[in-house]
């Protein structure tokens, strides 16, 4: 389609220089130049794409979108000295034009399809369409694919070994062998489910990250309730809830909103000191806004993993978090509820302190018509 558009867009313009007799950027006429370059240029300046008029291979016109991803300085230059680029140099030379992906054209991780279109036999149309989003998103999805291969395959193969190991000698281990592999058999069997359910979670959140929850609800209560059901029975006098004096009400979706609330606490459980409080504090600030955090008393994160924490299966203890039970997706499930809920999302921790997550939410006033 994009093809099909800039093709016809050529002709047309290519119908413009046929109909002149004179060169339409003539030398001889400055009227005529101050014409044709008024004319031309809003033709293309605010197209989406970056666009640039050449004369031969010097730059007479670029458009805002080509200025933008290159320099102003580039109109008036040789459009091989404006790009720099090996390919594009090759692209710009080649009698008959064409395209050409070219990596590296803006930035180091830059993937650009740049096009090279000739309108007549002086003047040649360049469009550049940048492949950069696509090529992180290609690159995601196959890291995603290969992290939950990987995350899948640790406790398939810790069975199987203990299932083939039982089944291959069949009456030659004893009874307390037998129970511990057992045992071991169904904690990873819990943790391939747990692992299964987060993946399933995170499918499903991502599928409706665009829809805006459109039930009012009352957070205090819902949050209390979620932190309670968080982690084991032992850890429950560990929990400690500051509710918010007033009804705090937000606009959300009540499964999802609880699911954030027990990861949250399931993390600063797991890992912040086994014998330290969770601290679950609801608040409505001075800006409207309600504020959800947590905080653990744990030992705290180095500062160089904090932006890294909301990854899938970022872990800063693969060791540890995998003995605790962690599937590296909690945050990362919490970081999609939170967009999906127009929040945001904070994470401070310093070494020995502990860490708090703090989310902000926009309230929704009590006394407001109902949601459609």
């Amino acid at each position: 389609m994009l093809d099909l558009v800039v093709a016809n867009f050529l002709l047309w313009i290519g119908s413009l220089w046929i109909a002149r007799p004179e060169p339409v950027f003539s030398q001889n006429n400055a009227d005529r130049v101050v014409f044709s370059r008024d004319g031309m240029r809003p033709l293309i300046e605010h197209s989406g794409l970056p666009l640039m008029m050449l004369d031969r291979n010097r730059i007479v016109i670029a458009n805002s979108a080509a200025r933008e991803a290159l320099g102003r300085h580039i109109v008036g230059q040789d459009a091989r000295v404006a790009l720099r680029h090996p390919d594009a140099i090759a692209l710009l030379d080649a009698p008959a034009g064409g395209s050409v992906t070219i990596k590296g054209l803006t930035g180091a991780r830059s993937i650009w399809q740049m096009s090279r279109h000739r309108v007549d036999e002086r003047y040649w149309m360049v469009e550049l369409l940048n492949r950069t989003a696509e090529a992180d998103i290609s690159r995601a999805h196959t890291d995603f694919v290969a992290n939950a291969s990987h995350e899948l395959r640790t406790p398939l193969a810790s069975i199987i070994g203990y299932v083939e190991t039982l089944v291959d000698m069949e009456g030659e281990v004893d009874a307390a062998t037998s129970a511990r592999f057992h045992g071991t058999v169904l904690k990873e069997a819990k943790r391939l489910q747990i692992l299964v359910d987060d993946l399933m979670s995170l499918s499903r959140i991502e599928a409706e990250k665009h829809d805006l929850p459109n039930v009012r609800l009352e957070l205090n209560g819902l949050a209390a309730q979620a932190a309670r059901d968080a982690g084991k029975p032992e850890d429950k006098a560990r929990i400690a809830i500051e509710e918010a004096e007033q009804p705090l009400y937000v606009r959300g979706d009540r499964q999802q909103l609880e699911q954030l609330v027990r990861n949250l606490v399931d993390n600063g459980l797991k890992y912040g000191d086994p014998q330290g409080a969770v601290t679950v504090t609801l608040q409505q600030d001075e800006n409207d806004t309600v504020v959800l955090s947590v905080q653990d008393q744990g030992e705290g994160i180095a500062p160089e993993h904090i932006p890294h924490l909301t990854r899938r299966f970022y872990r800063t203890d693969p060791g540890r978090s995998r003995a605790a039970g962690g599937t590296g997706l909690g945050l990362a499930i919490v970081k999609h509820i939170v967009e999906r809920h127009k929040g945001r999302l904070d994470i401070a921790s310093k070494a020995g302190q502990g860490t708090c997550i703090t989310i902000r939410f926009p309230a929704y006033p009590k006394d407001s018509a109902e949601l459609s």
